[in-house]
């Protein structure tokens, strides 16, 4: 565990949490025909965002407070640092490419590079997890609350 990454990141998850918030705001409150308007997803996410970066700063405090261990050795810091990176960039990524590419297809693959990156190996639990969260989530969404989320790009 890298303490000062981990509170640098919970800060920086923290800001963006918020300015997920407010953007949010911008969006239109009701699609065509649907109870759940575009900007709740986002909303939602913006405010777990935030609660989880603040338990994650206090835990930091918290455990560095009570054992007092010593930091990590550099390359244990620097594999941190690249593993934010690449999922920093592929959440971007992810941004940008959800309206072109659809939910399921930007979902799954944003899910598999995250899991991959996290943990390598393990291909076909990635695939298989990654697969069955963007369909649930997709299919609970659209149909169960009546909400929108774009379509596959054919």
């Amino acid at each position: 565990m890298n303490l000062k990454f981990d509170r640098v990141a919970s800060v920086v998850f923290l800001v963006l949490g918020i300015l997920i918030i407010v953007e949010s705001q911008k969006i239109s409150t009701s699609a065509y025909g649907s109870q759940i308007g575009p900007s709740t997803f986002p909303f939602g996410l913006g405010i777990a965002l935030i609660i989880l970066s603040i338990l994650l700063f206090f835990e930091t405090i918290r455990h560095q407070a009570m054992y007092k261990i010593a930091e990590d050795k550099e390359g244990e810091s620097f594999s941190n640092y690249k593993r934010f990176l690449i999922i920093f960039v592929s959440a971007v990524a992810y941004a940008f490419l959800l309206e072109k590419l659809g939910y399921l297809v930007t979902t799954f693959a944003f899910l598999l590079i995250s899991f991959q990156t996290l943990e390598r190996g393990k291909w076909v639990s990635s695939i298989i997890v990654a697969a069955a969260f963007s369909v649930i989530i997709y299919f609970g969404f659209v149909n169960v609350l009546g909400g929108s989320l774009p379509k596959f790009p054919l």
